[in-house]
Order: C-alpha cells, then structure tokens, then sequence
C-alpha cells in the first residue's frame, strides 16, 4: 500500500512539472509570435519622378530587387509636384501599408506628410532627396548621395583641369538635391567664373534651345555641367548648335553615358547609385519589421558620389546596359 501511495504522488509530481513546462514553453511561444511578422508586407515606394525620367527606373529596379528577395508587395506612385507627392504619402497612409519609402525633394511639401505617417506607427524612410531634412520628418533612415559635397568635389575637379567658366544646368528650380549640387559646384570651383540657368526637365527641345542660347551668349563657357545624364546628352548637343567648344559633365548615369565618355563627347559622370538607393529602402524597412536592425544605426547612408571618367568606365558599362547603374 506504501508503495502504491509513493508511486501515485510521483505521478502527480510528474504531472505537475510537465504542466509547468507546458504552460512556460506556451507563454515563451506566444511572446516569441508576438515579435514576430503578422501576414506579408506592403511597402509604398513614392517619388518625385517626372514623366519620362530614365533615372527612376534605375531606382525602382533595385526597389523591385529588395521586395522580390523580401517577399514584399511594393506599390509605386511618383508626382513631381510637392503637393502631390504629400497626398500620395496620405494615400499610402490612409490604405494602410506597412511602411513608406520616400524622396524629400521638396521638404516644405511633404515633410509634414512623412510626420503624420509616423504618427501613425507607419515606418518611413527617405532616398535619394532630403539628407539635410529626413531627420525633422521624423524617417529613420536615409539613402542617397551628399550632394552638396558631390557639387564640391566636381567643382574642384573642374578647376584642377583648367576650366575657367562652368555654366550649371538645373532641370528643375527649388529642388533641394539639385540646388545643394550647383551651389557645391560654385564652391568647389572657387575663383573661377560661375553661371546657373533653369530649363524645362520635361521639354528636352527647350533644354537644348535654352543651353544652345546661353553658349551663343558667352562663348567663354568652356564647361557645361548638367545635373542629370539626358540633359547632359541635350546639352552637347546644343553645343554642336551653338558652334561653342564647351566641354560637358554631368551628374548621374544611364546606359549611353559610358560611350560618350569613351568617345570624349562628356568628361565625366558623378554616379549616386540609384539602384542602390532602391534596394537599400525596401531592404532597410523590410530588416527592421523581421528582427529590428537598421542599416546606419540611424546615421545617413551614402551611395555616392562615385566619378566615372575614362579610367574606369569599363566597370560601369555592362551594369549600365542592364539598368542597375
């Protein structure tokens, strides 16, 4: 009788152990699906692309990439207009996504849009525009190239070959990333004479025949330097109308401007990466909703400036002809 009594009381001492741990391994289980990703993704890529720009391709390529990898729905929406752009960030809020990518362009616009995302728990970070505004909109990361210092360093390469008068072509007035590029331009060329004009990004006739008028103007431009690939490419063109022996540069890249630089048709490209740009913002929000990390430690992320010129344009001809630089 002893013997049964001592053998059940260890049954139910067994029993209660395994309970124990049962109910343990079930809290440690359910405090572990907590942290854990509730159902798929869904990020919104939003621009401030101009109809027809060759570059935002590039940039949604590598988003494309990261979601694909991920496992994410990316949906893009892109508006050249400030005001736009801050009503697609609302659409994006308002249909609940995940997470929002965002270019700063024209902070005054959209910056208070960004805010009400995070307000609403949404993660935001921006690319490629807004490295001196992303923090006050309260996004957790940026990726982009320092234009301000890109302009600098181009300026300086200008003066160091001998140029005397670069003429800056912006497409698009009140643009930060570009404006912050012309004046690093005025600085890093120091004493040497400097001239800005405006053309029409979306009307490629009207940049060739405004680039054209001012070369005619002042035949002592020796270097003309556009802030994006297709306008520099317009621009030697209207060189050839204006009979000037202008030299051209540019910033940024696309798939003909590894052979006009072979050719001598452009100096140099400064590339920022745009493929990089979209693959690292899908990426980062995507990294930060599965286990929390972010890329930076909440520092900017630079993907250029990167100079390509003919000692390396080799490197970037096969990437550019795929459509990742």
């Amino acid at each position: 009788m002893r013997r049964r009594i001592l053998s059940a009381a260890l049954a139910a001492v067994a029993i209660l152990a395994i309970g124990a741990c049962s109910s343990q391994g079930g809290k440690a289980a359910a405090k572990r699906a907590e942290g854990a990703p509730k159902g798929p993704m869904t990020v919104a890529l939003i621009t401030h692309a101009a109809p027809g720009d060759a570059f935002w391709d590039i940039v949604r390529r590598g988003a494309e990439a990261a979601a694909a990898k991920d496992q994410v729905t990316l949906r893009y929406a892109s508006d050249a207009d400030g005001a736009a752009q801050a009503v697609l960030v609302q659409n994006a809020i308002d249909s609940r996504v995940d997470a929002i990518a965002v270019t700063l362009a024209k902070p005054a616009a959209v910056s208070a849009a960004v805010q009400r995302a995070r307000a609403a728990g949404i993660p935001v970070v921006v690319l490629n525009a807004g490295l001196d505004d992303w923090k006050a909109a309260g996004a957790m990361n940026y990726f982009g190239s320092d234009d301000g210092e890109a302009g600098v360093q181009a300026g300086k390469r200008a003066a160091a070959s001998g140029f005397k008068h670069l003429l800056c072509v912006s497409q698009e007035q009140g643009h930060v990333a570009l404006e912050a590029r012309c004046d690093g331009l005025r600085r890093g060329f120091g004493g040497g004479r400097f001239d800005k004009v405006y053309v029409i990004g979306t009307d490629m006739p009207s940049v060739r025949s405004t680039v054209a008028a001012k070369l005619r103007q002042d035949p002592s431009i020796d270097l003309v330097v556009a802030l994006g690939a297709p306008f520099a490419l317009t621009s030697a063109e209207a060189a050839r109308d204006a009979g000037s022996a202008a030299s051209i540069a540019t910033f940024d890249t696309n798939a003909q401007v590894p052979a006009a630089i072979r050719s001598g048709k452009l100096q140099w490209s400064i590339d920022q990466q745009p493929y990089l740009q979209g693959y690292l913002a899908v990426d980062a929000l995507w990294l930060q909703r599965m286990n929390g990390n972010v890329i930076g430690g909440g520092s900017a992320v630079l993907t250029g400036p990167y100079f390509v010129d003919r000692s390396n344009v080799d490197q970037l001809e096969g990437f550019a002809a795929k459509g990742t630089r």
